[in-house]
């Protein structure tokens, strides 16, 4: 064999690999890495519910002043604040001076959809309206607490 031919052997054969080297992943280590990526999204889902019910808990508490603030409106036209809240979307049958809607019906849940809680006349103002928070029950702490017009 001439020296061209010999190069030309040399360039067709496959490369060697040693056996060393041709292993894949040990369950070891593919395990290892399943409980790191468990720990890593359960730390985002966390963070991403928190952000969620912070965002909720916050947009009820504007929900509950752009109502307090249509109740006034109401309160201004009428003369004093409506014996019921649904008086915001249905005329009552004695309000010559009524000019609503002042809001929709949907309008009146918060974020988790439960109604908005009225009382007229109210203990901590001229009416009260508030929103029991995520858990939808009196009290709670934290994002569970309930929202008020008089905080």
């Amino acid at each position: 064999m001439d020296a061209t031919n010999h190069r030309l052997a040399r360039l067709h054969r496959a490369p060697r690999i040693a056996s060393s080297r041709m292993h894949g992943f040990s369950l070891i280590e593919i395990l290892i890495v399943l409980v790191l990526i468990g720990v890593v999204a359960g730390m985002v889902a966390r963070n991403v519910a928190g952000g969620r019910q912070k965002g909720l808990y916050n947009a009820a508490k504007t929900q509950v002043q752009q109502l307090s603030g249509k109740i006034e409106e109401y309160a201004l036209d009428v003369g004093n604040p409506p014996e019921s809240i649904d008086a915001l979307f249905t005329q009552p049958g004695d309000s010559s001076n009524w000019n609503g809607p002042y809001v929709k019906e949907k309008d009146l849940k918060d974020p988790w959809g439960t109604p908005m809680q009225y009382r007229y006349p109210g203990e901590h103002g001229d009416f009260d309206l508030w929103s029991y928070g995520t858990d939808k029950k009196e009290g709670g702490e934290k994002y569970a607490k309930d929202i008020g017009n008089w905080e």
